[in-house]
């Protein structure tokens, strides 16, 4: 079916061509950083883990946003999410290989992730998110697989595919939940050491995932014939109002215990996001625009008129999207860092070469989503006709 991917039109191959530059100059700086280190990035001592960590956890909540479609077309028989499961499948396999390469990068030398494999520490949960991110990865590319050549050929899927459907909803949540455990896993870090921490992860992953899947959607319905129906669109969108409720409620909830308890540590990484420490303010505007769009997202999420509106939903899906992004991935891991655990404010910043790495991984992920997306598309074609 990979042949599929070769025929397009001229918007195609525009897109396709566009896509491959940017993984090339991505490529290029990442071959620079293999070369002279880390020290091209605005890691520090102080700041250990950036924006490519950042990434890899907003993207395991894309990856695991997938199960907001299996888990009603599989487990409770919704037939309309039946054009979009493979979908969410494909958006999933397409997130997963983008956080391997995340971690990867962050290695800085790719054959240190080799030791992880040689040497197994059960004990650390890094292993244990490995185990859970590449069995995710071979689930959906085996279920995607075996369901889509099911339907290229008008027959039901085989029946042993349905106890590993089944398996791959849990083990989404595992992949968020088992992340989440290697921050509030580490008593030093006192804005990750809570407990809310994996429910507050999953449900921003149930608004973020299910949103950017309303948007491809959105843009498939416009530049092809694909149209899954209004009704699963509009079913997602009541998850993505509560899920995007639900991760709001959480962070007020942090707020409330390290405010009101007067936990001092706690408070200095909320107000350097919030307000800045002795004059280092670089994350400031960026959140107060996450928690604009948050606001904003929720209020036309909340009003039926708007939210079973598509041009309001795309722009209520595009904010609950940016808003989650700006949360996972730039402010939560750096605001772990800052202030150190010896009260230094050390501030962090994606340099470019750092930034255009990330874009060619990224630019890789819209790739991947492309071409089976592609696929997917052309199958169904197929069985129209």
């Amino acid at each position: 079916m990979l042949e599929k991917a070769l025929y397009g039109d001229r918007r195609y191959w525009t897109w396709v061509i566009f896509l491959m530059t940017l993984m090339g100059i991505g490529f290029l700086f990442y071959l620079r950083q293999l070369e002279y280190g880390l020290g091209i990035t605005g890691l520090s001592r102080d700041v250990t883990w950036g924006f490519y960590i950042a990434q890899f956890t907003f993207l395991v909540g894309v990856a695991a946003s997938a199960v907001m479609v299996v888990l009603p077309y599989y487990l409770h028989d919704y037939k309309v999410f039946s054009k979009m499961t493979i979908l969410g499948e494909f958006l999933a396999i397409s997130a997963v290989t983008m956080c391997v390469l995340f971690v990867v990068i962050d290695l800085g030398q790719p054959m240190r992730a080799v030791n992880i494999i040689l040497h197994p520490t059960p004990s650390s949960i890094i292993f244990w998110d490995l185990i859970v991110l590449n069995g995710y990865l071979v689930l959906n590319a085996l279920i995607s697989r075996v369901t889509l050549d099911a339907e290229r050929k008008s027959i039901a899927p085989p029946k042993w595919i349905k106890p590993i459907i089944i398996l791959s909803i849990p083990w989404a949540i595992s992949i968020h939940t088992v992340t989440a455990f290697i921050y509030c896993g580490l008593g030093g870090r006192p804005f990750w050491f809570t407990a809310i921490l994996t429910p507050r992860f999953l449900a921003s992953a149930f608004a973020s995932g299910p949103a950017f899947l309303i948007l491809l959607v959105m843009i498939l319905k416009k530049f092809t014939k694909f149209d899954p129906g209004k009704e699963p669109i509009f079913k997602l969108s009541e998850i993505i109002t509560y899920a995007m409720s639900l991760n709001v409620f959480f962070i007020l909830l942090e707020l409330f215990t390290a405010f009101y308890s007067g936990m001092h540590e706690h408070q200095q990484s909320f107000l350097y996001l919030f307000f800045g420490i002795d004059g280092h303010a670089r994350l400031v505007p960026w959140i107060w625009t996450s928690i604009i769009l948050a606001v904003f997202s929720l209020i036309l999420l909340f009003n039926p008129k708007t939210r079973r509106n598509e041009k309001f939903l795309t722009i209520a899906c595009i904010s609950v999207f940016l808003s989650i992004w700006i949360d996972k991935g730039i402010g939560m891991v750096v605001a772990g860092f800052v202030p150190s655990p010896l009260g230094k404010v050390t501030e962090y910043w994606p340099t470019i070469p750092e930034a255009l790495i990330a874009l060619g991984v990224y630019a890789l992920g819209f790739l991947l989503i492309t071409i089976f997306y592609k696929i997917a598309l052309s199958v169904r074609g197929e069985v129209a006709k």
